[in-house]
């Protein structure tokens, strides 16, 4: 279903934490170099959670810890493809990740992976947004969206990511 510039790929219901890694894992094994993904959600909805899947998905090696890079607002990772994960909370606005020059990470060699998104709008033009929202105390509903760019960029990406299940 087309909503304004946004496709939406996939919509599903995790009963568990690692259910929602496992989904990470999936989608880590399909992203590409150049790949924009937003994490959306409230906090301890899984974003985390579900960045230390991708992270193993992309072959992070697993005693590797993957933390929010809250304080330091980007931590990188190496696997078959170098992860940026950026942590945006403590973010005064989008110009300021602008000067620190953080812009140039967004579409480079590897996969960038930013948490509060929505402190820089713009992002949204070009990424995929996965949006977890609780449904229960460990249920989380993963909204999966694809920006016009991303679809045009990433049209394979976004074939394979509807055809996603979640593991029992």
């Amino acid at each position: 279903m087309l909503w304004g510039h946004e496709l939406q790929l996939l919509n599903l219901c995790s009963e568990s934490a690692e259910q929602t890694h496992q989904l990470g894992v999936q989608l880590g094994q399909l992203f590409v170099a150049g790949c924009l993904v937003l994490l959306e959600g409230d906090l301890g909805a899984g974003k985390t959670c579900l960045a230390t899947g991708i992270a193993r998905g992309l072959g992070v090696d697993d005693a590797t810890p993957i933390t929010s890079p809250t304080y330091t607002l980007l931590n990188s990772y190496f696997g078959r493809l170098p992860l940026y994960h950026f942590d945006l909370y403590r973010l005064a606005d989008g110009e300021e990740l602008d000067e620190l020059g953080f812009d140039e990470y967004f579409h480079a060699d590897g996969v960038a992976l930013v948490e509060w998104p929505e402190r820089h709008a713009e992002l949204a033009d070009s990424g995929l947004t996965i949006h977890l929202g609780y449904v229960g105390e460990s249920s989380r509903e993963l909204v999966i969206t694809a920006s016009d760019l991303f679809v045009t960029r990433f049209s394979e990406c976004c074939v394979a990511i509807k055809r996603l299940t979640l593991c029992p």
